[in-house]
């Protein structure tokens, strides 16, 4: 079976994501978006986040880059899953706001988690 590292989908008229049926396996722990280094969101199985990003946010209390780490992953970021029946996620519109996503959306795989942005429609 192909791994899926791309995909492209309209949100619904409630800011929902459906997350591909070959890829809904890969978020059964539950999902985390945050903001992304630039105009993006990140998405992380939530048990990705867990074991990979939270350590590193714990880092040095006195580290400024942790500090400004933790600034950008948490200012916003929210915590959920997705609908069993049909694999669907909701994407706060604060979160969208930020990546200046309307309704057309892009996600590519970037290693354990992936980038969401604005797609040409």
């Amino acid at each position: 079976m192909a791994t899926v590292d791309y995909f492209q989908r309209k949100l619904d008229d409630k800011r929902r994501l459906t997350i591909p049926t070959e890829l809904r396996a890969e978020f059964a722990s539950g999902v985390v978006v945050t903001r992304g280094f630039q105009k993006y969101l990140h998405l992380y199985p939530k048990s990705v986040w867990e074991e990979h990003v939270e350590p590193l946010l714990q880092g040095n209390i006195l580290d400024e880059k942790t500090a400004d780490l933790n600034v950008q992953f948490r200012m916003g970021k929210t915590e959920g899953s997705a609908d069993v029946k049909q694999g669907r996620i909701t994407l706060e519109q604060h979160l969208l706001d930020y990546a200046g996503i309307d309704r057309d959306v892009a996600a590519v795989r970037v290693g354990k988690y992936w980038r969401i942005m604005a797609s040409a429609p």
